[in-house]
């Protein structure tokens, strides 16, 4: 007999109800009361879990700054891959912008929300540096810095414009900055093709 999963435990309930209102919502917008009525308990239950709309808001950050996961494709692929993601991130109805902007945006007078906003901006840059040096690029610091503001821009423009070829427009310009820094884009990908072509069966006549 197959067994149920497991229901979320408390904690873990008043975590994604309060994620999923804090980043549709606004984090000013909805407060520890709108966050109970939802799940249907009393504040004081909440508080038991989180003694403050601060302490909830630290871990509604926490649980938004997820490392990349590791990949096998090339560190090329899981550059320009980024912008492929965002696009398809762009094209989602729940789509609000980063978490982390969207918090100091808010709340930039909480120095602990700005700090964990630069914690998550700085990991990801570094997860952009880690991958050019496996390229061999020399400047990968800079370039990576560059790479980082190419995806916070994509996000800024598909939130005005409210179109997710600003991702694609993204890594035009990432595709750009790895040609100069002499790194071969694309060659991978068009000897995969070659070598599928080849393997293709031929249809029967």
């Amino acid at each position: 007999m197959a067994t149920l999963p497991a229901k979320p435990d408390m904690k873990d309930r008043i975590l994604e109800t309060a994620d999923r209102l804090f980043y549709l919502q606004g984090i000013r917008a909805v407060g520890v009361d709108t966050i109970a009525a939802e799940i249907g308990i009393s504040k004081r239950t909440l508080y038991n879990h989180f003694p403050s709309k601060d302490a909830l808001i630290s871990a509604y950050l926490a649980r938004r700054f997820v490392a990349p996961r590791p990949s096998d494709k090339s560190p090329v692929e899981q550059i320009l891959g980024t912008f492929d993601s965002l696009e398809r991130r762009f094209s989602a109805k729940d789509f609000r912008g980063c978490p982390f902007v969207n918090a100091v945006a808010e709340l930039g007078e909480d120095r602990s929300v700005r700090k964990i906003a630069v914690a998550f901006k700085e990991s990801r840059r570094l997860w952009f540096r880690d991958l050019l040096a496996q390229l061999g690029i020399a400047e990968a610091e800079a370039l990576a810095t560059q790479l980082a503001l190419l995806v916070d821009g994509s996000i800024a423009q598909d939130l005005v414009r409210n179109d997710p070829a600003m991702a694609r427009a993204a890594k035009e310009a990432a595709t750009v900055l790895l040609k100069n820094a002499g790194v071969k884009v694309g060659a991978a990908d068009r000897q995969k093709k070659r070598t599928a072509k080849k393997r293709r069966p031929r249809s029967a006549s």
